[in-house]
């Protein structure tokens, strides 16, 4: 399932996929119903095929749900594990730090 919008991931370091879930039924040509964990009972469990991957087992794109503690509007707090590069820019008047973590 691609980055859902509602969990209200941001930026270019988010996780792009979530599951994977088994798909239970074919809703129309182009929707499916998965089958979510109850923890995830608050987001639709119809989407669209553009919004779904095959499974290809690759660990630094999928995330483990059961670690996703979802917020009553549908987002969550994204913590870093570790800091994978840090690089700074200066402009004429301060000094920016960028940090890259998984």
């Amino acid at each position: 399932m691609k980055g859902v919008h509602r969990f209200g991931v941001k930026g270019k370091l988010a996780p792009r996929y979530v599951g994977p879930f088994k798909i239970t039924e074919q809703c129309g040509p182009v929707a499916y119903r998965l089958e979510l964990p109850p923890h995830l009972a608050a987001v639709h469990d119809v989407f669209h095929v553009s919004q779904l991957k095959k499974c290809l087992r690759v660990p630094e794109e999928v995330i483990d749900t059961s670690q996703i503690q979802i917020q009553p509007d549908l987002t969550y707090e994204e913590k870093p594990i570790k800091i994978l590069d840090q690089k700074q820019r200066s402009t004429r008047r301060r000094t920016i730090n960028f940090y890259k973590s998984n």
